[in-house]
This record gives C-alpha cells, structure tokens and sequence, in this order.
C-alpha cells in the first residue's frame, strides 16, 4: 500500500495510507485502527497462551501469557487514544463535531455489533456445553446473594446514567454531574463484588478456569464481560473529568450518548449472562 503525508491542521506530519487506496466515501487514512487491532488481537492471543501455560505439560512458560495480555492492553489503549484524537477529538475542537454526531452514533452501533459477535462466540461455546450432559461436574451454589446485589447496582447504574444524560439535556449540570459521578461508583462497586465471588470461587471453593468445561465458559464469558465493565468505568471517570472542565452543554453531548450506548449494551449483556450462566445452570434439560 503506498503512503502519503499528511500535512493537516494539527501542526505534525504522519504517513498515512494514500487516501485513494481506500473504500470510496469512507473518509479517513490513518494506521491507528490497525494498531488498535493489534492490540486487541494480543487479549486473544494472551488469553490463548495463559491456557497453554497451565498443568503440568505447559506448551508455553506460565508467564507468557499475562504478559501478552498486558501488551495487548498497552497497544490498545495507545492505538485506541491516537484513533480517538486524529478521528475525533480534532474536529472537536474545531467546534465541527455536531456535524458528525450521527457518524459518531453510528460508529458506536457498529462498534457493539462487533461486540455481539464477540460474545456471541463465548455463548455458543457454552451452549454446545450445555446440550450435553448435565451437569458436567460438581458445580457450587452459582446464584448467590452477591450475583443478585451485583445485578440490582449494574441496573441501577444504568437508570443514574440515563438520568443524568437527560439532566445534562436540560440543562442541569449539577445534577448531571451528581448522578454520572455516582454511576462511576455504582460501577466501581459491582467490579469490587466479582472480584469477591471470583475470590470465593477460587481461594474459597478451590474453583479456577481449568475445573471443567462449565468453568472454562464460565471464567471466559464473566472475565470478558469484567474486561468490558472496566472499560466503560474508565469512559465514565473520563466523562466526569471533563465535566469538570465544562466540556459539556444540553448541545454538546455526543461523548456521553455514545459511552450511555456502550454501558447500557455492558449492563444488557450481564442479564444475559445472569439468566444463562446462573440461573441457566440449575435446571437439568
């Protein structure tokens, strides 16, 4: 692919994919969605090599893995920031943003179609578990008072942020600022109650990823979707501190449309896992 040098208004000069080698109408030339890709890819790969690197006939040094899981995340946060910045944020200031709420919005829609598929394939792997034989081992009380507390926050934390998205609307920022400060702590909090039950399943119970099929499904599908919490407490926190500077008005609110979009799809998706993997696992088909 050839490159070319961008000469634009940001004051720096990038090699950029020539623009003509790209899909007509698609409007941007830049290498950041390939490195944010890479990074991505290295969760996946981490992941795969974490398992490798467990019992007694490890193909690969337990290290390995955890440690292209941290490089993969390293990678994807840089590509993700320089993906934002050149993509976004730019045109932010340069108070054109509102003439791409819409692409933004529907960025953000592709986006959690891919997210879809990415959880998608982890329940399909449980749901061929689950066609078997049941249950395919000893399996601990699943739907405990925690599972239920943790349920009733990220439901909650889904109603504070709608709120606040709708004070910010009308122009309350006190109030938007109040109720988005408490959806990060809502966050916060259910992120603190899976790390218990992941410590009573573990430490206590003496359950890990490699107890058995259900455990394999069950550690990949909570862990991702943790992975995906952690991410939207992150975008949460961010849109607090830029309320503080002020960044926000009843109309310039796109950040917060989008980041709502991707914590209510984060809250849909754990009572999807709630009734399939908790509930789901009591009943014998």
């Amino acid at each position: 692919m050839s490159t070319t040098e961008d000469d634009s208004t940001d004051g720096h000069s990038h090699h950029l994919p020539a623009v003509e080698d790209w899909p007509q109408g698609f409007g941007e030339a830049s290498w950041w969605p390939f490195v944010t890709a890479l990074g991505a890819a290295g969760l996946y790969v981490g992941a795969g090599l974490f398992l490798l690197g467990q019992g007694d006939d490890a193909l690969v040094g337990a290290s390995v893995g955890p440690a292209t899981i941290i490089a993969g995340v390293v990678l994807f946060l840089v590509g993700l920031y320089g993906w934002v910045y050149h993509g976004f944020v730019k045109h932010y200031w340069s108070r054109d943003a509102e003439d791409s709420t819409g692409k933004l919005r529907w960025g953000m829609l592709l986006f959690l179609g891919t997210e879809v598929a990415t959880f998608g394939a982890g329940f399909v792997y449980y749901f061929f578990i689950r066609v078997g034989p049941w249950p395919p081992g000893e399996l601990p009380d699943l739907l405990s008072s925690l599972v239920l507390a943790n349920t009733a926050i990220l439901i909650l934390s889904s109603v504070t942020l709608h709120f606040a998205h709708s004070a910010l609307r009308n122009g309350n920022r006190r109030r938007f600022a109040g109720l988005l400060g408490t959806t990060v702590l809502l966050g916060v909090v259910f992120l603190a109650g899976q790390v218990l039950e992941y410590y009573e399943f573990i430490v206590g119970e003496g359950f890990t990823l490699s107890s058995g099929i259900y455990f394999s499904a069950f550690f990949g599908l909570t862990g991702l979707h943790g992975l995906h919490v952690t991410l939207g407490v992150i975008l949460l926190a961010l849109l607090s501190v830029r309320t503080l500077y002020g960044h926000y008005s009843p109309e310039r609110h796109t950040s917060v449309s989008t980041v709502s979009m991707y914590w209510h799809f984060v809250d849909a998706v754990w009572i999807f896992l709630v009734v399939t993997l908790y509930v789901g696992a009591a009943f014998t088909l």
